[in-house]
């Protein structure tokens, strides 16, 4: 079986974030009923379905939408996200049960606060909106069916992660772009900036920095309102359509304490049902993006309670039941706990001879000479985040499997997601523009804290699994990078150590004999420009790399007080297996990579160099 494959190089493309340069079209053949295993089960072309339709409860029945060449669909896909989905009412109801024990504020003082109980009320009102499963047209997806608490608010289902990459959504199976972002101490991400004199831009949310806080000034809000409306994600035709929701919603009352008690007084349109019950970029719809026809008064209202939306969520993100300050770093900091020899030894290395902390900033001293001592401490008063909210292309090879490369063809709805290969966010700051061949192929440098965040039951990420009272209770298939291309944190630190000592002119899934991929060879880079030449050949010995990640570990919050709801997962951990070549089992060849589309590469600024 051979299909047709349009895909993209993505990158930041200063602030109008484009996500993608590379476009065209290219071959990628697998044999027709090419099988593989995820979670132990057989995989094939497409999905199977669950046999108890009791796994689909309250669900609103949309066509399903399945493009992709085999392998790319988990076979047990359709029961992963309705276990996801039990696990998500399941909190959606705690955070009823909180939201109606707790005493209400008194409105007092001037300005106005909500005394007491205020700050709790605003965060369990962003609790309640981010575990909604109703604000989606099929009402099968809450912005948490991609961000569940038991991994840092990443993505979910460990056989996602390891073969389609992003996550689908209210339409089954449009899927977007990327990994699933960790929520965790992203409200701390400045606006988007642009700093002259080290001609770099900082801040901003999501993975290219879209979220640019320019209205809101808070770019963790912004970030909130884009899955609701985005076609692959939450899929609302109209932004109107939350606002509807929440008038509609158990909390409703929770909403108008907090935001006032005509902030959802809207005179909503007869059909604003039905349209909002319909996936966004449907045919019927035109290219219309305000379908619900409201008022000039009430537009304005449903434009403030999106607002208020993310706003909302952004108060539960900062919280401490998401970005806790926890972890056994933080207790070490403190001196309330004393790192093991390997945690140290791979602290040392972090903040020195791996020189991690030049991007993931821990408020410490780097890049030492030989006869130099870091005398420097770590700030206490206020815990370092491990990132410099900057961003960076560290030469991550192409994944052929995610999912957005095949979406060139339109689903029942007469949508096309991907029709040229690439997409675009608009960009509110002309100025940036011509800035943008300097940020070709960058990616927000995320915090490293909670990267190593699993489920207790499998609480690794790594392969062959965790040791519990002699027993192998196994790990939890995460994915790292935007592109999901590494899938354990010792690949991670592998490819930064060894990245530009085992490069091969090759694509992923074409190594030569004799190598194995992701230990001694790395494909080219998914985007050649703007390299950052920091790593690639750090001199770290496999010890070295283990002792990192034994640091890494120490990040994850809920050791000084327990991690809330992550106690959630009812999924199945994976056993056996090595973390060099963990996820090796999934790869698929890349097809030849096409030149760069006219309609992008020939419209200024131009790419410099030209991609591929």
């Amino acid at each position: 079986m051979r299909e047709k494959i349009k895909w993209i190089a993505v990158s930041l493309l200063s602030s109008a974030a484009i996500v993608a340069l590379l476009t065209g079209t290219g071959l990628i053949s697998l044999p027709l009923g090419t099988q593989e295993t995820v979670n132990g089960q057989s995989a094939s072309s497409g999905a199977t379905r669950a046999k108890d339709t009791g796994d689909k409860p309250h669900q609103q029945s949309l066509p399903d939408y399945n493009p992709y060449p085999p392998g790319i669909i988990p076979a047990d896909l359709e029961s992963e996200i309705a276990r996801v989905l039990r696990e998500v009412d399941f909190i959606e109801n705690r955070a009823l049960a909180r939201w109606r024990a707790l005493p209400p504020p008194i409105q007092t003082g001037q300005p106005p606060t909500l005394q007491n109980t205020g700050n709790e009320s605003m965060e369990t009102l962003g609790e309640l909106m981010n575990f909604d499963r109703n604000m989606s047209p099929g009402k099968n997806q809450a912005c948490s069916s991609c961000h569940m608490p038991y991994v840092a608010f990443s993505g979910p289902i460990p056989s996602v992660n390891a073969t389609m990459i992003a996550y689908p959504g209210t339409v089954h199976f449009r899927a977007g772009k990327r990994t699933a972002q960790r929520y965790t101490y992203s409200p701390f991400f400045p606006v988007l900036q642009y700093n002259q004199d080290q001609a770099l831009f900082f801040g901003g949310n999501f993975w290219d920095s879209r979220s640019t806080g320019f209205r809101l000034r808070n770019p963790d809000a912004e970030q909130a309102q884009h899955p609701p409306v985005d076609t692959q994600e939450m899929g609302n035709p109209d932004t109107a359509c939350i606002a509807y929701k929440l008038s509609q919603s158990a909390y409703k009352p929770l909403f108008e304490l907090v935001w006032g008690k005509a902030s959802l007084d809207i005179k909503f349109p007869r059909d604003t049902d039905r349209i909002c019950a319909t996936p966004g970029g449907a045919a019927s719809f035109g290219g219309d993006t305000t379908p619900v026809k409201l008022k000039p008064q009430d537009r304005l209202r449903a434009n403030e309670a999106y607002n208020h939306w993310g706003e909302s969520i952004d108060a539960y993100e900062q919280s401490v039941q998401v970005s806790a300050f926890s972890s056994k770093f933080d207790a070490f900091v403190k001196g309330k706990y004393t790192m093991t020899q390997a945690e140290m030894a791979g602290y040392n290395l972090f903040k020195g001879k791996a020189n991690c902390n030049s991007c993931h900033v821990d408020g410490r001293g780097t890049t030492l000479k030989p006869d130099q001592v870091d005398t420097s401490t770590a700030a206490a008063a206020n815990p370092p985040l491990f990132t410099c909210f900057g961003s960076a292309n560290e030469g991550v090879p192409l994944n052929p499997r995610v999912a957005f490369y095949y979406q060139t063809k339109p689903d029942a709805l007469k949508f096309t997601a991907n029709p040229l290969g690439f997409g675009a966010a608009p960009n509110p700051n002309q100025n940036w523009t011509p800035l943008a061949p300097t940020v070709d192929g960058q990616f927000q440098v995320s915090t490293a804290r909670n990267v190593a965040m699993a489920p207790p039951q499998c609480p690794t990420t790594e392969a062959p699994g965790a040791i519990v009272n002699g027993k192998n209770v196994g790990y939890f298939q995460k994915e790292f990078f935007h592109n999901g291309y590494i899938k354990s944190l010792k690949q991670l630190v592998h490819f930064y150590n060894t990245r530009d000592v085992y490069p091969y002119n090759v694509t992923s899934g074409h190594c030569p004999d004799g190598t194995i991929e992701k230990v001694n060879c790395w494909p080219m880079p998914e985007v050649r420009n703007n390299m950052d030449m920091t790593s690639g050949n750090l001199g770290l010995t496999d010890e070295e790399e283990n002792q990192i990640v034994a640091f890494l570990q120490t990040l994850t919050d809920g050791f000084t007080r327990p991690y809330a709801n992550s106690d959630t997962f009812t999924g199945t951990c994976m056993t056996g297996g090595s973390a060099a070549t963990q996820g090796n089992e999934f790869l698929i060849p890349t097809p030849p990579l096409p030149p760069c589309a006219s309609a992008v590469c020939n419209v200024a600024p131009a790419p410099s160099p030209a991609i591929p």
